[in-house]
């Protein structure tokens, strides 16, 4: 089994070899805030075709804890009364409104309490604590606080409805400060409802791995809803969030196998002010429904040092199943280091990019569409072998840049199309690459833009076709076609159409291509099995045609310099209004 690379150099020259300049980041200690100050770490190599099972061997197994495990003799009954509780059975006592679980067991708690639940057991223990239409409201600080323990199991009794709210504020140096707080592995299951009222800051801690099972969490948090520290992994349940500050997160950053999501299932709902899900090292999603929403969706201004993606994975992200809904005032999906799509249907609108990778992006399954973005998918690597993809981009469709700002040479980036079924409609450039392209397989249809400032096709280097099925329609002032010796023949045709006009490629009176014009165009660039290079050709608009020989017009070869540059001709890549791209 082939296993990610994630060397951590002090410093490096860019390689187009998987090695991403400022990579992950170091945050401050309530860095998951969306205000946080962060600054740039150190370069990790990646390979963007690894699959999820691959990214997850590397990294260390999450905890599951089992109520089984904590089985004692005789299950201890914690009734909650008010401003106390009354104790049947071994393990627990209580002072005043606090209850302290003291060993390894199984506690069930009912009744309500203005106070709260304390787990102060010997480090090997393993505790099961039942909440069985238990109501714990701490207004001095958390409402469940594990403090010692090994495991803990937190059931939902079924048919159960359980409130947790907390502080309205904690100390800048609490170690407790989250409404459910844990320093063991937490694993919360069952078939009941939790509503967590995070008051004062996280919603549901787990300073080492924390999973949700099942059940229905409901979690509203002034700064972060979940945050496993090691890891945080979901595979069932229906997940509600509403964050301040990072909707999902695991922050660990001190263990490259640790700091990870793994959503694997479930229903999940997040709408936060910081990024949606967010991993110090991998996102993997194979399976489950998501709805995501960060800081207030694609047509929200951002501030510059607010980080609102709806996904973002500090080396991987990788997706193979389930569905993503997202609407992210920042970055759709971003990695700072791969992304690899290979299965799942995503809907995704982004302020800034739908689809970033610092280093490697690629794409060989599923449905993907980005019905906005200003610009759609971008890495220094862009590689497409299969899937559908849709683009819509108010600057660059696909942008192969490494993030160093302008170029008119080939600067090493790649554009690869394999397979797949692709429809770009930008504003930009179309299909921009900095360095060169290649195409062998798939479909690539690109409408736009319409402006003479950009065009359709955009390659500093060469752009060799050799399989598959292309058309280009934009405009004329940098216009572009394939490379001249490109082993499969391209025709290039100046003619006007707009929006709705038939575009025909007729070969000897036989149409041989036809497509429904998306938008206003002035130049027209097909290539097919088809075409022979030196035969002519008639592009037909809407009846009128324009007779072309096939291989000659256009710019082939260099790229005229004008847009390939990061941004669109905006060095950094950065929107109007916008973070950086390598913003965490």
């Amino acid at each position: 089994m082939r296993t990610k690379n994630r060397i951590l150099l002090a410093a490096a020259p860019f390689v187009l070899t998987g090695v991403v300049l400022a990579g992950c980041t170091a945050v401050t200690a309530d860095a998951d805030s969306p205000a946080a100050t962060t600054e740039t770490a150190s370069v990790q190599n990646v390979d963007a075709s690894l699959t999820a099972e691959e990214v997850l061997a590397d990294n260390a197994d999450a905890t599951t804890v089992s109520a089984d495990e904590a089985a004692t003799s005789a299950e201890t009954t914690i009734t909650l009364t008010g401003d106390s509780a009354e104790v049947e059975g071994e393990g627990a006592s209580v002072e005043g409104s606090t209850v302290t679980i003291s060993a390894g067991g199984t506690y069930r708690l009912t009744g309500s309490v203005t106070g709260s639940v304390v787990v102060a057991a010997p480090d090997d223990a393993v505790v099961a604590i039942i909440l069985d239409d238990a109501e714990i409201a701490n207004p001095d600080g958390a409402a469940i606080a594990i403090t010692g323990a090994d495991d803990v199991a937190l059931v939902l009794a079924d048919g159960s409805d359980n409130t947790l709210s907390d502080a309205a504020s904690y100390a800048d140096d609490a170690e407790v400060n989250a409404t459910l707080y844990s320093d063991a592995d937490l694993t919360i299951s069952g078939t009941g409802s939790l509503t967590v009222e995070g008051n004062g800051n996280d919603g549901i801690t787990s300073k080492d791995d924390l999973k949700i099972l099942s059940g229905t969490v409901t979690v509203v948090a002034a700064d972060d809803g979940l945050r496993g520290k090691d890891s945080l992994t979901i595979e069932g349940g229906t997940v509600s969030v509403t964050a301040g500050g990072d909707g999902l997160s695991s922050d660990q950053d001190a263990d490259e196998t640790q700091g990870y999501v793994w959503i694997s299932g479930g229903e999940l709902h997040v709408t936060s002010a910081g990024d949606a899900v967010s991993a110090a090292t991998d996102v993997v999603i194979t399976a489950g429904d998501l709805t995501l929403d960060s800081g207030g969706g694609a047509s929200a201004v951002l501030a510059d040092d607010v980080s609102a993606k709806a996904v973002k994975g500090g080396v991987y992200v990788v997706v193979e199943g389930g569905t993503i809904d997202a609407d992210a005032a920042d970055d759709a999906i971003h990695s700072n280091g791969a992304v690899h799509l290979n299965d799942g249907t995503l809907t995704l609108a982004s302020g800034d990019d739908g689809i970033h990778a610092d280093t490697a992006l690629a794409i060989d399954g599923g449905d993907t569409t980005i019905t906005a973005s200003y610009e759609g998918l971008e890495s220094t690597d862009i590689s497409i072998a299969g899937g559908k993809l849709a683009v819509t981009a108010s600057d660059d469709g696909l942008n192969a840049s490494s993030g160093s700002g302008e170029s008119m040479q080939d600067s090493g980036e790649m554009i690869t199309i394999s397979g797949g079924d692709t429809t770009i409609d930008a504003g930009g450039d179309g299909f921009d690459s900095n360095g060169s392209a290649t195409m062998s397989g798939g479909t690539l249809t690109i409408w736009g833009p319409t402006n003479d400032g950009n065009g359709a096709i955009d390659v500093n280097g060469t752009f060799d076709v050799s399989g598959g099925t292309l058309l280009a329609a934009g405009s004329a002032g940098m216009a572009m076609a394939p490379s001249t010796d490109s082993a499969q023949g391209w025709v290039f045709a100046t003619a006007s159409g707009t929006e709705g006009s038939t575009v025909e490629i007729v070969a000897d009176g036989t149409v041989v291509a036809e497509y429904t014009a998306d938008t206003s165009f002035s130049t027209v660039v097909y290539s097919g099995a088809e075409i022979m290079s030196g035969t002519t050709y008639d592009v037909v608009v809407d009846g009128s045609s324009t007779t072309v020989t096939a291989g000659e017009g256009g710019t082939s070869g260099m790229g005229p310099g004008q847009g390939g540059q990061q941004g669109g001709g905006m060095p950094g890549g950065t929107r109007p209004g916008g973070t950086d791209d390598d913003q965490p």
